[in-house]
Order: C-alpha cells, then structure tokens, then sequence
C-alpha cells in the first residue's frame, strides 16, 4: 500500500511530466523513493519487534512451565 509520500511523489512526478518541469519531475521520483524506504524500514521494524515479542514469549511459557 502506498504511504502519503508516495503518493505525493507520483503526484508531483506527474506534474512535472505534464509541464515539462524535469526538476519537479525529479522532486516527485525522489520523494516517492523516500516513501518506499520508509515503508520498508517500518516492515523491518515491525518484523524485529514480533521477532523480539515471540522470544520473549517463550521465555514466559517456560518460566509458566517451571512452576
């Protein structure tokens, strides 16, 4: 799913397309990079925080085990 600055890029990219102004068209695919980076690092974040949850959960379940 594309965030806000995605779609901002592709807006500003197509501006730029429309109008023949090559740096808005730059500003737009450089804007709609960012949002994918940023998209990527959330998944990666939140991929290592339920990684660390899952570990931490086994480690209750044993300790429930053990009493």
């Amino acid at each position: 799913m594309a965030n806000e600055d995605e779609l901002k890029g592709k807006l500003k990219e197509g501006v730029g397309k429309v109008t023949g102004d090559d740096s808005k068209e730059l500003e737009g695919k450089a804007q709609g990079f960012f949002g994918k980076a940023k998209d990527a690092v959330e998944n990666a974040v939140d991929d290592a925080a339920e990684k660390v949850n899952d570990v931490v959960d086994k480690f209750k379940d044993k300790d429930k085990d053990k009493k």
